[in-house]
Order: C-alpha cells, then structure tokens, then sequence
C-alpha cells in the first residue's frame, strides 16, 4: 500500500510538459522520499510487533498444563512433573514421576535390590550417590545433589530420561543420613519422597558377608580385582569358599550396634512415607516386590536381576568358628541368629 501511493504521487510530479528543475522541485521531491520511508518503515515496525506478540501468545499455548492424575488429597504432594535442564521430556512431560530414595545398611541385599527395581522399564535408581565424602559435606550439598536427581539431572547407567516414572538413590544409613536426620526428613516431606527400608533380619549372616567383603578388598581372588557383587555361579563360589573367623568377644556389642541403628532409623524418619521391606522375605518370597511397585505407583513388571548370591549355604558353613559363635550367643537376645535361616537352591 505504502509503495502503491509513493509511486502515484512520484507519477503526478514528472507528468505534464516538462519545466524547469528549479531549486524548489528538488527540495519537495527530497521531502516526499523522506515521508514515504517514514511511512514505509512504520508499516514495518508495526507488522513485526505483531509478529512478536503472536509468538510469545503461541509460546504460551504450546507449554502443556499437566493434570495431576486422580489420587487421595494426601498423595497429591507426592506426584511431580519435573521439569529437567539437561533435556526434554517430550512427549512424557506429562508423566508423573514418585521421588523415593533407598535406604539401608552394607551387605543387606540392597546392590541386589536396586538391580531388581532398575529392571522396571520405568524406574532410574542412580546408586550409592552419597558415598562419595564431598556430597555429603553439609546440607547445603546434600540438598543440591537430591534437587539434580530428583529433577532427572543427574545422569547415571540407571537414567530412564523421558519416561521415568520414579526416580531415586540408595543411601547408606551411615552416609550422613543419620548424622542430618533432622533436616533429611524435613526435606523428604516437603518434596514428596517416599522411602524404601530395606534391612537384614539376620544380622548374624549380615556379620559374616561384611568380613568375607573386607577379605575380598584386601586378597582380590577374582583376577585381582575386588567384587562386593558378582554376576556368575563361578565367581560366587570363589568368593563364597572363604570363611571368615568371628571375634567372638565383640560379636554381641557389633550385633547391638546393627540393631539399635536400625530401630533408630525407623524412628527418625517415622513422619515420611515409608515401606519396610526385609532381604530375606525377598529372597523367600518374590511377591513381596509387587508391593514394592505398587508403593511406588508404578505399572507392575517382573524385576530380575542378573546378580548371583555369594553365600547361599546353611550358616554353619559359612565360618571357621561356629561353635565358639553358638556358645556366645546362646541365652542371648540374638540366639534366634543361629537358627533362622533360608535355602536359595
């Protein structure tokens, strides 16, 4: 429109007989280009600022507003849509994703049990994230490692991305998760994380894996190389033919040691939403990890694990010192220890 009128305007100046360029001719035709540019230029401006406003209109549109899917009023804290930095969740922006983390003790099946959770096509467990010191240094540090997992930055072997559908981390108990219990569980009720304790009922056995670990990092059998968790019957029975001696003076205090950790656990962190969940009833019973999806919130799936059990025979044949150990702890509170037992064929 602009250049249809510049045009006319310009035809009417040069129609007609020709006369003389005078000085007046000139200073009018350089005034007309002028307010036709003016002109011209304003149209455009205007036109691009539509088209800005347009974008951010569409921009907003196209960010999605996920429905929290129909759950009890309580649980609502506990579904999330997180909203990563590191990549986009596409076309699973909208998926619900639980926050939990595992908690538990060394040698109590847990390297087991995340391999078990991490089999389920939607679960990411990114493993001992706190075993390393720095990480754990104080809360301020703890509290930015669980925001980069919990928000699917945190890349490990075990990241589903996209689709996950629970996110979390095994933490040892003696990893800084006691010593800042108070702050830990302040921080798992406001972001919604649900906790998984897993224990060993008998924490005799528990014992004797941790000395027969010890010796492995020290001897290295397997080819040098120290292995707390093995994934061939082979390798299990080199390291299973070690038998470790019991100091059976401290065996008691270590057996009370394990116990009021545990029980003191359980206490601390009673206010969060939690499932208490024992290797042995795993291993006796597969259907316990039904229960375990099902705390979750996610689809249920058969867990597998390609890890192989180490010491799977009668206790007794696990030690160089048995008797000494049932005379120690017969009449004991932990005699039980001595007789609960379980066969994995």
């Amino acid at each position: 429109m602009a250049d249809d009128l510049c045009v006319f305007i310009k035809d009417m100046l040069i129609i007609g007989p020709p006369v003389k360029k005078s000085l007046v001719y000139r200073i009018s035709l350089v005034a007309f280009v002028m307010v036709c540019g003016v002109f011209m230029c304003s149209i455009g401006l205007k036109q691009i600022s539509n088209f800005t406003k347009a974008g951010f209109i569409d921009a907003k549109v196209v960010e999605q507003h996920c429905e929290v899917p129909v759950v009890e009023k309580w649980e609502r804290s506990y579904v999330h849509f997180p909203k990563p930095t590191t990549f986009s969740r596409d076309e699973c922006a909208c998926n619900p994703v639980r926050y939990f983390v595992i908690s538990s003790t060394q040698r109590s099946g847990s390297g087991w049990f995340e391999t078990l959770l991490n089999s389920h096509i939607n679960v990411s467990s990114n493993g001992e994230i706190f075993s390393v010191k720095p990480r754990r240094s104080n809360m301020t540090t703890i509290v930015d490692t669980l925001d980069n997992i919990y928000n699917l930055d945190w890349f490990t072997s075990a990241s589903k991305n996209e689709c996950t559908a629970a996110v979390g981390l095994k933490w040892m108990l003696n990893q800084g998760l006691m010593q800042n219990h108070e702050a830990i569980a302040e921080y798992f009720n406001a972001k919604g994380v649900s906790v998984i304790f897993l224990f060993r009922r008998n924490l005799l056995r528990r014992r004797i894996s941790i000395l027969a670990n010890a010796y492995d990092q020290s001897a290295k059998p397997l080819n040098g190389k120290h292995k707390s968790h093995v994934h061939s019957p082979d390798e299990a029975k080199i390291l299973a033919s070690y038998k470790p001696t019991i100091n059976t003076t401290l065996l008691i205090p270590e057996l009370k040691q394990a116990d009021n950790m545990v029980k003191q656990a359980l206490e601390y962190f009673n206010s969060t939403r939690h499932i208490v969940l024992y290797y042995e009833d795993i291993i006796k019973n597969h259907t316990v990890l039904n229960d375990v999806q099902d705390f979750l919130r996610i689809p249920r799936m058969e867990l597998k694990s390609r890890q192989v059990k180490i010491h799977k025979g009668p206790l007794h044949e696990q030690v160089e010192n048995w008797g000494d150990i049932q005379k120690v702890l017969n009449g004991t509170p932990y005699e039980h220890f001595l007789h609960e037992d379980y066969k994995v064929s």
